[in-house]
């Protein structure tokens, strides 16, 4: 039996011990902050997120928490025509072996918590965050900040996009702020429109910015981000911003996404940050998961789905794996999941330029290879993205 510790006990790190300790390995889970909770606003949930929750035993639990899409909306935020529309109801469904569903952040940890509370395999332990480690042929002694030490057969950095594991093992410097500044908050639905209360992801796109939104908290609250592209280059993360700034950042929007934005009242900004890719993101005992080795910008809405996918598969990998095979086993891992990963990270980017923020002949240009495409072509186009990988392996029956 292994016994890993993981850094981390946010989405990936958690989903990355029910995953080992469901392989049969023992796993203490260190968190820096003084308690096991996840802040933030919404996250979107595509059916490979969904068929990774199923492996973990929690695929169910998720669901009944999440609301369910209908449809993903690309409309114009300057005349508030629809661009194109993705249905991902019945057909899509069928085809995917799961929904496209919404849930508050909250929403996804708290499943994920409760297993691993539920799993004797699995010891979490909070305020603990790893400051080093050390490692050698057999094992890893991580420190954390208050000066404890723990010792394992491996360790997995989940610890975040501001990866203290990563800064160690790679030593690459910081994330790269992309220039996009984030505004995000939640309205109560009784305030919001009733006409406006749909089951679906509406982005609202124009030149330089973008507003998206969809219902989480089982459809009791609104979650509203704009973005807009203003250079910035200071990594902010959570801070509060004032209604009226906001407002005055997106005055220029169609009547119903800026009667949305007027709805909001406790905003708070982040400044989006990613890396490139890598390739080698394991050394020895040691390998990254989720944000700490490959973090993407929100525009895929894949960030989630990704650290989850991660978690499957090297709980896969090491399922029979002795003490001694381990690195070899985190090799396996890193080399299964970087060309996946990557290739999510600059989607990312792509999206966030050549779909969201376009203006002048390259709007146009998009509205023009957007216009033909029905149902079944942009079932193709997202297939590879929404499909599981191949060694996401069979479900466990919760859907």
């Amino acid at each position: 039996m292994i016994h890993a510790l993981v850094a981390g006990g946010g989405i990936g790190g958690l989903a990355t011990a029910l995953a080992l300790a469901r392989a049969g390995h023992r796993v203490t889970v260190l968190e820096r902050q003084d308690a096991f909770t996840d802040i933030g606003a919404g996250i979107q949930i595509a059916p490979n997120g969904f068929h990774a929750l199923h492996r973990l035993g929690v695929g169910r639990a998720v669901r009944d928490r999440a609301v369910l899409v209908d449809e993903l909306r690309l409309r114009d935020a300057a005349t508030g025509r629809t661009l194109v529309a993705l249905p991902v109801g019945g057909r899509y469904r069928q085809r995917f072996g799961d929904p496209y569903a919404v849930v508050h952040r909250r929403d996804l940890h708290t499943p994920l918590l409760t297993a691993c509370r539920a799993a004797e395999a699995v010891e979490l332990v909070a305020g603990a965050g790893v400051r080093r480690f050390e490692q050698d042929a057999e094992r890893v002694t991580v420190t954390t900040a208050d000066g404890r030490s723990f010792t394992g057969d491996l360790l997995v950095g989940a610890d975040g996009i501001r990866s203290t594991v990563r800064a160690q093992l790679l030593g690459d410097g910081p994330p790269r702020p992309c220039g996009h500044t984030i505004y995000r908050t939640l309205v109560p639905m009784e305030r919001v429109p009733r006409a406006l209360r749909r089951n679906a992801v509406t982005l609202w796109a124009g030149p330089g910015r973008h507003v998206v939104h969809y219902p989480v908290a089982g459809g009791s609250c609104l979650n509203l981000a704009a973005v807009v592209d203003d250079g910035a280059t200071e990594a902010v993360s959570g801070r509060p911003a004032g209604r009226d700034a906001v407002l005055r950042r997106f005055a220029d929007l169609a009547p119903v996404p800026g009667s949305l934005l007027r709805l909001g009242e406790d905003w708070r900004e982040w400044v989006l940050c990613d890396r490139d890719p890598v390739d080698v993101w394991t050394r020895g005992r040691v390998t990254l998961l989720g944000d700490a080795a490959h973090p993407m910008l929100q525009y895929a809405a894949q960030g989630a789905c990704q650290a989850l996918e991660d978690a499957v598969v090297l709980g896969d990998l090491l399922a029979d794996s002795p003490t001694a095979d381990a690195p070899h086993r985190l090799e396996r891992y890193n080399a299964a999941r970087r060309e996946r990963t990557g290739r999510v990270q600059l989607l990312s980017r792509e999206t966030g330029t050549g779909l969201y923020h376009p203006a002048g002949d390259a709007a146009r240009a998009r509205d023009a290879l957007l216009r033909p495409l029905d149902e079944d072509a942009l079932h193709d186009r997202v297939a590879w993205l929404h499909s599981t990988p191949a060694r996401a392996g069979a479900r466990d029956g919760g859907g």
